[in-house]
């Protein structure tokens, strides 16, 4: 803060107009104020004093107290004045400090006023001119030096099926425990990978267009006409898995960007660490958000709830944002940029919500399983919470069916009491986070998010975060991640047909079947299946090999027979078997596939042979 202090015989100001939107409206008797025998205290507020406002408070109050005194004057006049610096921090920090150091100087007995702040004002001073009626002041937050802390440390054990608590430097793996002691010795016994191999999902990225753009920050993706096609699908099966849970959601959208001189955004920022992604603009420094939480606890601090309304949930995909290690940076999985398909789930009280969590639980198990993977889950939790609610975490471990890890973290250092992490382990035998969910116990108070009760008393939900596939980048991840299990295995790498770009590929033996082969591939799209036709010049074997290479999971190979029989030579990219298929048949087979899934159509020309690239 800078102020510069003029003992004056007479001081006053008349407001004429507004400087900034959204000032306190003055009436017409609060526009004019004039102060004889006054200390006037022209204040410009900082961004650097938006670190330590109270510090700042406090030198201030102390500096302009020591200055009444020496001229003998208990009349004082705080007006802002932001010609002093061109620094300046939110006018929302300094409408706060002023007011608050006008308050501070009326206790202290001083007939003390604040000028309207964000009005163009007139003023009217006269300077007594004596050696201390002109004076400066510039005001800096010191850094506190951290008191050096007693660290606790998080306590890990292993929790069986049966509840039994485990040390896991002594727990003897049994067989099919292997990932399991891949995330034990992560996360638990501290061991580190050895890196250095180049993991073979990133080709596979690449041949579909997911790649990172040089143009940008460092960690932030571009994604080609297949990548778009399948991150869309990812995210509308976010969305239609919130949808199928069994209370009500409300999809909203919101900003990217929050305000830290606001103190619910700032504490709550804290609580996620060095990895804050920041703007700063000319009057404020912005955090761009890491998940939906801000905005969505923005919009329900205002939304009015009953008793009756709970639970329900709240729903962003939201474009999120976290300062990673550049070290760190992996291609769809760790990225700077992510897309968090973000639900919040507001109940009543800890037993709705312990009812609640359960069900995501098994919906985020069922939805891992459906791809031929599983999670080795991490509990973060608090020994109270563990030690309250045993019979929850044996629920829990009932849909696990093995054991998890638990890490007892310290008393009230988070908002939740509850943090699963859900990991898969990698091609290189990595444990990689990708589902997850907290009961949340804090947020709501830091919001002010309430509902009424039946009695009308107002109460703070408890709140369960969820991003039930993951992040829209981390389950494409693991899509990839499997195929490259499965080619492991000796089996042909794919994605799922509802995720496949190109679902059918046409074939014709030679242009003789072209004209029919187009008829094909028109009845099958008009029956919502995505299909190109290869009529490009080259031989029947270039072509199947293309799509064997585009991972097509259905070619239909058009020649003489088919043209009269009706019946196509039909190659299955999972199985690797021919067989012959009538349209129909063709047709019910990729439907029971998509079954349950969502469906766009192909984003590319139909025909291969006007593509810029095939």
């Amino acid at each position: 803060m800078r102020i510069l202090l003029i003992h004056a015989d007479r001081f006053g100001w008349t407001a004429k107009e507004k400087a900034i939107k959204n000032v306190e409206e003055l009436k017409e008797n609060e526009k004019s104020y004039s102060m004889d025998e006054a200390l006037v205290v022209f204040c410009a507020v900082e961004k650097v004093d938006e670190k330590n406002p109270s510090q700042v408070l406090e030198k201030a109050l102390n500096s302009i107290v020591d200055v009444a005194q020496k001229v003998k004057t208990q009349n004082i006049v705080v007006y802002p004045y932001a010609h002093l610096s061109s620094e300046l921090s939110s006018p929302k920090t300094a409408i706060n400090l002023l007011k608050n150091l006008n308050k501070k100087l009326v206790e202290k007995g001083y007939r003390s006023v604040t000028a309207p702040f964000g009005w163009y004002k007139s003023f009217e001073l006269k300077c007594k001119g004596h050696p201390l009626s002109e004076l400066s002041r510039v005001i800096v937050p010191e850094e506190a030096p951290e008191k050096p802390q007693p660290k606790e440390k998080n306590i890990y054990k292993v929790l069986t099926p049966t509840m039994e608590v485990l040390n896991p430097e002594n727990y003897q793996f049994r067989s099919g425990e292997e990932n399991f002691r891949f995330l034990v010795e992560k996360e638990a016994l501290g061991k580190e990978f050895a890196g250095g191999e180049k993991p073979r999902f990133l080709d596979y990225c690449k041949k579909f267009g997911f790649e990172w753009e040089h143009l940008s920050d460092l960690g932030h993706m571009r994604y080609g006409p297949e990548a778009n096609l399948i991150f869309e699908l990812v995210a509308e099966y976010a969305k239609s898995l919130v949808n199928s849970l069994d209370f009500p959601v409300y999809h909203v959208r919101g900003t990217n960007m929050f305000d830290l001189s606001v103190p619910a955004v700032s504490e709550h920022a804290k609580l996620f660490g060095g990895r804050l992604y920041e703007v700063k603009t000319d009057k404020r420094t912005l955090v761009l958000r890491y998940a939906a939480c801000h905005q969505q606890f923005a919009m329900l601090k205002d939304w009015v709830i009953s008793y009756k309304d709970l639970p329900f949930g709240v729903f962003e995909i939201a474009d999120s944002y976290r300062f990673e290690q550049e070290g760190e940076l992996l291609l769809c999985f760790r990225v700077r940029k992510l897309h968090m398909p973000d639900l919040h789930v507001l109940c009543r009280n800890m037993d709705e919500a312990k009812k609640y969590a359960l069900k995501i639980h098994r919906k985020i198990y069922e939805e891992i399983r459906k791809i031929g993977r599983d999670y080795v889950s991490l509990y973060n939790t608090t020994k109270e919470f563990f030690e309250g609610n045993r019979e929850f975490f044996r629920e829990l471990l009932k849909v696990e069916g093995k054991p998890v890890l638990l890490c007892f973290v310290p008393e009230k250092k988070y908002y939740w009491v509850l943090n699963v992490e859900y990991n898969i382990v990698d091609e290189l035998n990595r444990p990689r986070e990708i589902a997850t969910f907290q009961i949340d116990v804090g947020n709501s108070k830091r919001f002010n998010i309430t509902f009424t009760e039946a009695d009308g008393s107002k109460s703070y939900p408890i709140i369960i975060h969820t991003a039930l596939i993951g992040t829209v980048e981390r389950y494409i991840f693991t899509m990839f991640d499997s195929a490259v299990k499965n080619e492991k295995k000796g089996k042909p790498p794919m994605l799922p047909v509802w995720l496949s770009p190109v679902q059918v590929r046409v074939i014709p033996v030679s242009e003789k079947q072209l004209g029919f082969a187009e008829e094909v591939a028109e009845k099958l799209e008009k029956e919502g299946i995505r299909v190109d036709l290869d009529d490009t010049g080259e031989t029947l074997a270039k072509k199947v090999r293309r799509a064997e290479t585009s991972w097509v999971p259905y070619v239909v190979v058009v020649g003489e027979e088919e043209m009269k029989t009706g019946r196509f030579d039909v190659r299955f990219r999972e199985t690797g078997k021919r067989e012959k298929l009538s349209l129909g048949e063709l047709i019910g087979e990729v439907k029971k596939q998509m079954d349950g899934y969502p469906w766009k159509p192909l984003n590319l020309p139909k025909r291969l042979s006007i593509r810029p690239i095939y």
